[in-house]
């Protein structure tokens, strides 16, 4: 067995398994979301912290890569506001979180035990490159745009409160912390031994297969309500468009193939729980957004499998 296919059937089946202990009523579908917290605010944290912390990063910051990858979030962000607007008659609230469904990609909870399995260290060392830099692009797109469309007539842009609502979303964020900690812990030169390296190796190890769980019981917190034939779209543009255009992308900028390859399987990953979070800081298309993680979750088992063996034929 190949090791794309192991780990599509290890990260999928972890997913399933913890959908299918709240479905069967084994475990109380709340005990996902105190899982996915203990994950998100200390496991993955320190995992990231871990890397940053021993990564070689080549020094230089990779813009071919972020270039690449953000001209991708920005054309299917845009199709996806397009779609929920212009065909399903929605209003421009709601056509950001159509947007931001359509191309804000689990690169944490997903990506992190795809790149691993897969690509191993390099290309998770290549990942943490766009984690760094990930939700605090796509949050302050959002904010901004969700600025535009919630003014009255004649109001003026508030870019104060605009950067204010981004400092205080990402200075809380464990992630985003435990990135910037991690960083700075290999400026200074420290090391992570003894003692100090038991404690982070053991939570940082049990980081992914816990918040593969944790998001299979959420899936089923979540479920599917009301109309699907927006998430359906949605969903298609995320798992079909994103990484075509991905890929394209990648050619086009000649990256090296292993930056190609990371680029396509991060465009290539089902949206995660943050465009509902979003959704529901802004009181808006939560439905929408629960429905379209729901559904891209469970195609994403093939399409995203597809499109890794796609770009690793590709890009060689």
């Amino acid at each position: 067995m190949s090791p794309l296919v192991e780990t599509t059937f290890f990260i999928f089946g972890l997913i399933a398994l913890g959908y299918l202990s709240g479905a069967s009523g084994y475990l109380k579908v709340d005990i996902g979301e105190a899982l996915s917290e203990f994950a998100v605010k200390v496991a993955l944290p320190l995992l990231l912290f871990r890397t940053t912390a021993g990564a070689d990063f080549h020094g230089a910051p990779p813009w071919g890569f972020w270039g690449v990858y953000f001209a991708t979030v920005s054309v299917v962000w845009t199709t996806g506001h397009l779609v929920t607007t212009r065909i399903f008659g929605r209003d421009s609230k709601a056509g950001v979180v159509g947007g931001v469904s359509s191309a804000f990609s689990n690169v944490v909870l997903l990506g992190i035990p795809f790149t691993l399995g897969v690509f191993g260290r390099p290309g998770f060392e290549q990942l943490s490159l766009l984690i760094s830099v990930h939700l605090p692009a796509m949050l302050m797109a959002s904010i901004i745009l969700f600025e535009l469309f919630s003014r009255g007539p004649g109001e003026p842009l508030h870019p104060w409160r605009v950067l204010r609502d981004f400092a205080r979303k990402i200075s809380r964020n464990p992630l985003v912390v435990g990135i910037f900690a991690g960083f700075m812990w290999r400026l200074a030169g420290l090391p992570i031994d003894g003692l100090f390296a038991r404690f982070v190796d053991a939570l940082a190890g049990i980081a992914a297969p816990l918040a593969l769980f944790a998001m299979g019981l959420g899936l089923k917190r979540f479920g599917i309500h009301g109309n699907v034939r927006p998430a359906l779209a949605l969903s298609a543009l995320k798992l079909v468009l994103m990484p075509a255009v991905a890929m394209l992308f990648a050619w086009m900028a000649g990256l090296p193939p292993l930056t190609a390859q990371i680029a396509v399987a991060a465009a290539a990953l089902p949206s995660g729980v943050n465009s509902y979070l979003i959704a529901a800081q802004f009181g808006t298309g939560q439905a929408l957004a629960s429905n379209q993680m729901t559904l891209a979750t469970a195609l994403a088992v093939v399409t995203t499998t597809f499109w890794l063996s796609v770009a690793q034929a590709v890009f060689t």
